[in-house]
């Protein structure tokens, strides 16, 4: 009864301890699950853009509509702003993750260049006068040259004030005084006003050399008073070094009109980034993944917006004004980590854990089987010392009552060996015990036997 009450309480611990390995497997089996839906997951960034209906929006949403369509990694969820400066005010504030503005629009310390979207141009021109009636002769323009535009009044496209901070610098740069310069400034609707204001000497656009309101402003202006003179900026290539914000760039010939031609040649100029931005803190996988995705989809992206710029990879130059972010810089040079190089420290903090948690198991394992250890010692003990008593017995049925208990101690230890409390070391230990226990019983049933008669005539007697 006792054998099989232990029994019972084996086989009740066993289970107990079943379940608790099948419920820490449940846990682990549920952790690893979670983790691997979330990281399936798609990352979704929020960026700034505005005006509405501007291109700029246009492209960001057909970028969206590209990424889900084609489940990206990476999607994005456009916040519509007023514009490029309510964009920039999100973005200092946390409230967006990407933004899309002007490079020279005062950014946070903490932004960051992911993608150029497009080079904002200046384009300067001077009116030339209508022909005299009667005649196809053009005017001479009376404005050739910037540095003759001192003292007179330009009109420049475009409420944002980067836009006249912008024309100061090119005025200061080539040697005139921006203090006798009156400058009026015109909404993109307001094209048409501002050709028809006679009181205006000469006339200011920044935005893509593609750009439909630049053209639009040419010839509106060239309707009301004659051929635009295209005024070149002389001092571009020192601009862009001492204003490492603003670049040296060329208007090509014929690039606004082909007839007539407008201009018609080259003429330098000045440009400014229009571009992605994101903090320094935005990780780095997310950002490297997004410009990865946008060059990606940039064929695409064509054929579904004709009128799309030209997308451009930032400066990754450690010294440029407007670093690039580490994630977009690692993409575009190539210097992207692998998934090892990115992970190595989680992986061996994760093996370390696992190392540890092996350790408590098999802590809470030998505590947990700590008493049927003891029992295995205990018969262990118990059979050796049976082994001395067996030499002793005196019957036949002494010998087989203590057969019984060596069989019961062999029966115990092998439910020990199966439950993994004891190693195959003890187990052959303990069957050594039993085969000297054996042979002893062998040699003490012989001696008992052989002493029978002797017995039997002494009773009778």
């Amino acid at each position: 009864m006792n054998g099989n009450s232990r029994t019972s309480r084996r086989r009740r611990k066993r289970r107990s301890y079943a379940l608790l390995i099948l419920a820490g497997g449940l846990l682990l089996f549920g952790i690893a699950s979670s983790t691997l839906y979330l990281y399936l997951q798609p990352t979704i960034l929020r960026i700034a853009v505005g005006p509405p209906n501007s291109d700029d929006q246009k492209l960001v949403q057909t970028l969206a509509q590209i990424f889900a369509r084609e489940r990206s990694s990476i999607r994005i969820t456009p916040i519509t702003t007023a514009g490029s400066v309510e964009s920039i005010a999100l973005f200092a504030a946390g409230k967006t993750d990407l933004a899309v503005a002007r490079g020279d629009l005062g950014l946070p310390a903490n932004a960051e260049s992911v993608i150029i979207l497009r080079k904002n141009v200046v384009v300067l021109w001077a009116p030339a006068g209508l022909p005299a009636k009667g005649t196809k002769r053009q005017p001479v323009p009376k404005i050739k040259s910037i540095t003759e535009l001192a003292g007179r009044r330009i009109g420049v496209v475009g409420r944002t004030e980067a836009n006249v901070k912008l024309l100061r610098v090119i005025l200061s740069e080539s040697g005139v005084n921006v203090d006798n310069i009156a400058v009026t400034q015109f909404a993109t609707n307001q094209i048409a006003e501002m050709a028809r204001d006679t009181t205006l000497d000469a006339y200011m656009t920044v935005g893509p050399l593609e750009s439909k309101i630049t053209r639009d402003a040419i010839s509106a202006a060239a309707a009301s008073r004659g051929e635009p003179k295209f005024l070149p900026i002389e001092v571009s290539e020192a601009i862009s070094k001492k204003h490492q914000l603003y670049e040296s760039e060329e208007i090509p010939a014929s690039i606004f009109s082909s007839s007539p031609a407008r201009p018609d040649e080259k003429v330098d100029t000045v440009s400014v980034n229009h571009l992605i931005i994101a903090p320094r803190t935005l990780s780095d996988t997310k950002v490297g993944a997004f410009a990865r995705q946008v060059f990606n989809v940039r064929q695409q992206l064509a054929r579904e917006l004709p009128n799309a710029p030209k997308i451009e990879k930032p400066d990754t130059d450690k010294d440029a004004a407007l670093p690039a972010h580490e994630g977009a810089a690692a993409y575009f040079d190539g210097n992207e980590r692998t998934f090892l190089e990115k992970y190595t420290d989680y992986i061996w903090g994760i093996i370390l854990v696992l190392s540890g948690l092996g350790s408590v198991g098999a802590w809470l394992r030998h505590y947990w089987k700590g008493d049927e250890r003891e029992q295995y010692e205990t018969h262990r003990d118990n059979l050796l010392e049976l082994i001395s008593r067996v030499r002793e017995a005196d019957s036949l049925e002494h010998l087989t009552a203590m057969q019984s208990q060596a069989d019961e101690m062999l029966r115990e230890a092998l439910y020990c060996y199966e439950d993994g409390t004891i190693e195959e070391g003890d187990l052959s230990a303990m069957g050594l015990a039993l085969r000297q226990f054996h042979d002893a019983a062998a040699d003490r049933r012989a001696a008992l036997g052989s002493g029978a008669p002797d017995m039997q005539r002494m009773r009778a007697m």
